[in-house]
């Protein structure tokens, strides 16, 4: 079942679970528990003892297979329960910023913040774009934009009573994207190096690898055409299907989200706000969570790297995780300072601390569920199957673009991660080039990237997908459902657009249809919108 169709089975059973019982995770539990079961020949004994040993080593650093609960136990013991530190740090952030949320609830700085915001930003409209452009210019990394984005946004876009499903949409379509295509990111950094490995294994000298990423923007078409897509359904409130439900209960109940689920992540209605509270008991915290988390990136970044210090090296080698950790200690020392001030709400201040990082809660389980399948993916050998599809295409040079699309589309999906995906495919696709084509190069790794971004989108286990649920305080269910249309629309676009770059060869050509196909589609949503 390794490597082969049948690998596939987990990450689909988990999607499908997840539209038809609209419970997160059962569903990522059940993918898990069959995926676990197929590695170990359906023997439950050894099943339970992989998941247990995989649960174990997200939170300690160590890597066991095939384990016994004893071994496990033993290898803690033996390697003095060193921590995991990418995983544990990344739900120390996410208690950090429940904290940090709960005392700016507390000193009224939200609520200052919408109303204020209320007075300049007078439109649903104009709240969800500028819940874009916020999304666009905070582009240094996925993790950061997709939190801070949803936080700094909900008071604004609640006040206009606009759904939590749509922010995480506006919040996660514009996260990704930007992280992809901007250069001097964790993302651009991270590819640029793989580029560089790739130009020197198969002696490609026409191209530096930061120019050869800069040439391949433009042919990041799915990453173009979800930025101009969520920008159109921002303006003219380009709501159907799921989307459509949710916005309309939230504009004539002032329902922002399905109540049936339960709370949602991020709440924090228990927490009596202030009356004296101030925009910026919300600004100065935010201000310090970004300068914070930014000057660590680069402060980490330059401590890991070895030779000249660049910018792109220092992206290259920072530390997203630690960062995002200190940059939280700083944002929350602000806000525990600014709180203190503060005349006494009826909620204390520790109170208020617990209340947060209760609220993280629901995200940091799917987050472990979502974690568990990834790895019993990885053992299933699934994207290396996927790749061995791409290695053994016997098609014409000119649909490789659109097939590596759509290969890397199911492997980020299958998988949830683009960044693994990025790993996995754009070596292939650099060698196939060398060996097919090498002016294809550029056009096949772009597809890579703009299919990675895609199955990222889809994905209920995506990290990515996951933490701008969080963000926008929507429940994750409600995210996945509502997105998936849209992502669809423009993968749809995207494919027909790279068979006319593998035809013609014309980047501008296959850009103007792009963009004619994304207009014409906006046309026929306004129609389906109005008349829906």
């Amino acid at each position: 079942m390794e490597s082969s169709i049948l690998s596939l089975v987990p990450p689909i059973l988990a999607l499908v679970m997840v539209i038809l019982t609209r419970k997160v995770l059962l569903s990522l539990g059940t993918g898990a528990i069959v995926g676990a079961f197929m590695v170990n020949n359906f023997n439950p004994l050894a099943a339970a003892a992989n998941i247990y040993g995989i649960v174990m080593g997200i939170i300690f650093d160590f890597d066991v297979e095939h384990v016994t609960f004893g071994t496990v136990t033993r290898s803690i013991i033996d390697e003095g329960f060193a921590i995991n530190t990418w995983e544990f740090f990344i739900v120390l952030f996410l208690l950090l910023l429940g904290m940090m949320a709960a005392l700016i609830t507390r000193s009224g700085g939200s609520r200052a913040f919408g109303e204020w915001a209320m007075k300049r930003v007078k439109t649903r409209v104009g709240a969800q774009l500028l819940t874009v452009v916020l999304g666009l210019i905070i582009f240094i990394d996925d993790y950061f934009n997709s939190l801070t984005v949803g936080n700094v946004s909900r008071p604004l876009t609640d006040r206009h009573r606009i759904s939590r499903a749509k922010l995480a949409y506006l919040v996660d379509s514009t996260a990704a994207p930007m992280c992809v295509i901007a250069p001097i990111s964790s993302w651009g950094a991270y590819i640029i190096a793989i580029i560089a490995g790739i130009f020197a294994t198969h002696s490609v000298t026409q191209y530096e690898a930061l120019q050869a990423f800069l040439l391949m923007v433009p042919m990041n078409i799915y990453a173009l055409v979800a930025i101009g897509l969520v920008l159109a359904v921002a303006w003219f409130n380009l709501d159907f299907g799921a989307m459509k439900a949710h916005e309309e209960r939230a504009m004539k109940s002032g329902e922002l989200f399905n109540a049936n689920l339960g709370p949602i992540p991020g709440a924090q209605d228990d927490i009596a706000a202030s009356e004296k509270g101030k925009v910026g008991d919300l600004v100065w915290p935010i201000i310090a969570l970004i300068a914070g988390t930014v000057f660590f990136m680069v402060t980490t970044g330059i401590e890991g790297t070895e030779g000249d210090v660049t910018i792109l090296t220092i992206f290259e080698n920072t530390d997203v995780a630690s960062a995002l950790v200190y940059g939280g200690l700083f944002g929350l020392a602000i806000a525990l300072i600014l709180n203190v001030f503060k005349p006494k709400s009826g909620t204390g201040l520790g109170a208020s601390l617990v209340i947060g990082m209760k609220s993280m809660l629901p995200a940091i389980y799917i987050l472990f569920f979502a974690w568990t399948l990834i790895s019993i993916i990885g053992d299933l050998g699934t994207g290396t199957y996927l790749a061995s599809l791409v290695e053994q295409s016997n098609l014409p040079p000119m649909f490789l673009p659109v097939i590596l699309f759509v290969i890397a589309g199911f492997a980020a999906f299958s998988t949830g991660t683009s960044w693994g995906t990025f790993g996995l495919l754009l070596p292939i696709a650099g060698e196939m080039a060398a060996v097919i084509d090498l002016t294809l190069i550029l056009p096949m790794m772009a597809a890579v990237l703009a299919g990675s971004i895609f199955g990222d989108h889809c994905s209920p286990i995506s990290d990515t997908t996951i933490l701008s649920s969080t963000g926008a305080g929507s429940h994750h269910i409600d995210h996945v459902v509502t997105q998936l249309p849209y992502a669809l629309i423009a993968a749809g676009i995207t494919v027909i657009s790279y068979l006319v770059l593998g035809f013609t060869t014309s980047v501008v050509l296959s850009l103007v249809v792009a963009f004619a196909l994304l207009i014409v589609t906006v046309m026929v949503l306004k129609k389906v919108s109005a008349n829906a």
